[in-house]
């Protein structure tokens, strides 16, 4: 990962508890570090110089923006961590995407897994590949200079790695500005147009439903 400038902003609080710390995650910061001291700076490490006990639960990709939650407690942590590896969590994600998506509604169900030759990229791929399943619904059809393009939420049932940005290539419209899965003037853009609108969970004291929120940034 070359040039790695991530935003210098403060951190954006979404809620804050005895057990949970939900942050708005900007664009370009990574969750946790990468290998090596020039990736270091990651949305983790900012939360730990504010909230020491900070517990990583889950992560979103760097390029992508929006709700993240960590844990302040262990038990808070497990509860949590279970929930995510047994899909009890709902989330949603706003992107926009290349081109008109005449569909309204649909899913995606198509087996993903790491490239390797080509990694971080994932691949489709239907001997070896761990099920990945995206439902999607388009918002509304906006226009750019260079051609019209679809704004969609998207509301993953599995939690794959660019699970969203290859199921959207896959159906011919690939996330604006993602700088894998994208080319020409679909590229083009000065950010991934993916965001975590939000994420519902249930809370690890006593267990009801909560749903956090981020606005939109683009």
């Amino acid at each position: 990962m070359t040039g790695y400038a991530p935003p210098q902003e403060p951190l954006r609080i979404l809620h804050h508890d005895h057990h949970l710390l939900v942050l708005d995650k900007p664009s370009g910061l990574l969750t946790v570090p990468g290998k090596g001291e020039h990736l270091s700076d990651c949305l983790i490490a900012r939360a730990q110089k504010v909230f020491p006990e900070a517990l990583l639960v889950h992560r979103l990709d760097r390029d992508t923006s929006g709700v993240i939650v960590f844990a302040l407690t262990k038990a808070a942590q497990r509860a949590l961590s279970l929930q995510f590896e047994q899909r009890k969590t709902k989330k949603v994600y706003v992107a926009r995407l290349w081109g008109r998506l005449e569909q309204r509604t649909g899913t995606v169900d198509l087996p993903l897994i790491v490239d390797w030759p080509n990694r971080p990229r994932q691949h489709v791929n239907h001997e070896t590949g761990k099920p990945a399943v995206t439902d999607w619904r388009v918002l509304r059809y906006e226009q750019e200079p260079t051609g019209e393009t679809t704004r969609v939420r998207l509301m993953p049932h599995t939690g794959r790695s660019h699970q969203l940005r290859v199921h959207m290539m896959e159906i011919g419209h690939p996330i604006l500005g993602d700088p894998f899965y994208a080319e020409g003037p679909a590229r083009d853009f000065p950010r991934l147009m993916l965001h975590a609108e939000s994420l519902r969970v249930n809370h690890p004291d006593g267990g009801r439903g909560v749903t956090f929120k981020a606005p939109v940034p683009f």
